[in-house]
């Protein structure tokens, strides 16, 4: 099991690429920056690769492999409709993450109140 450090590191080696950045972006609001889908619900299962790939203009195996760096930092999950793969973010990987990140930073022990 990674320590809340190294899942910290983790997330932010995968927020350091502008592609994967954008995509974190957009999928924190989808309603607006994808159309609506035949298949899936943007919220509740999320969006569909082939939009994801069309919006950033990557190949869909790139797409792909930016997704796959993403859920391996837990910040975005997916799931599997008819042969479609939709993503969404985790449960907000933000907030998760500046929690864990202020952690790493802030050793409370050695802070004194006046």
């Amino acid at each position: 099991m990674q320590s809340e450090i190294e899942s910290t590191a983790e997330a932010l080696r995968a927020l350091s690429n502008p592609k994967r950045l954008a995509i974190v972006h957009w999928l924190a609001d989808p309603t607006k920056h994808f159309p609506p889908q035949r298949d899936g619900d943007l919220v509740a299962d999320g969006v569909c690769v082939g939009f994801i790939t069309k919006k950033i203009k990557l190949s869909q195996p790139a797409v792909t492999e930016h997704m796959q760096v993403l859920a391996a930092a837990n910040l975005v999950t997916s799931k599997k409709i008819k042969n479609w793969v939709f993503y969404k973010l985790d449960k907000d990987p933000g907030a998760a993450l500046l929690r864990d990140l202020s952690d790493a930073l802030v050793d409370t022990s050695t802070i004194t109140t006046k």
